[in-house]
């Protein structure tokens, strides 16, 4: 299969080129005085931490289920667990707030039986924006820094 810019005319092997030799394509130009503008909506980083809990698992089950959502989703920064909660961080790229916090409220519902985790719930849930997150960790509060990256016991 071969890829044709819009407005441009296919070549076709057998037929021959549409065009003369020689004869030069048609240009398109923008008016002047026309900028690009950014779309207005690109999609942001947004962090993620996500806390769930429930009754009592034995440890090394919810350890392999965390490295299996893990494997399966490498986006995944760092996680902490106990037998009976645990807290997940990451980056999520999104449009805004609302989308990044709906991929979030969706990973551990959807991700439950194929990483076989514990039957928790979700109990708590923080979305920040980039800057939020970096202005928080300057300053010496908010989310203490994730410790290195991967699955660790509270």
């Amino acid at each position: 299969m071969r890829r044709v810019r819009p407005g441009a005319v296919p070549r076709s092997g057998a037929e021959g080129a549409s065009r003369a030799a020689g004869e030069e394509r048609a240009l398109t130009s923008v008016a002047a005085g026309d900028r690009y503008e950014e779309p207005e909506e690109l999609p942001r980083l947004w962090h993620v931490t996500l806390s769930v809990s429930g009754p009592e698992a034995p440890l090394k089950e919810v350890r392999r289920g965390l490295e299996q959502l893990a494997h399966d989703h490498p986006f995944l920064l760092t996680s902490r667990y106990a037998n009976d909660h645990a807290e997940i961080r990451y980056w999520e790229e999104a449009r805004d707030l609302h989308d990044a916090a709906a991929v979030a409220l969706r990973l551990w519902g959807e991700h439950r039986q194929t990483s076989r985790l514990p039957p928790w719930e979700i109990v708590g849930l923080e979305v920040i924006d980039r800057e939020t997150y970096h202005q928080r960790i300057a300053e010496g509060y908010g989310p203490p820094p994730a410790t290195s990256v991967g699955i660790h016991p509270f």
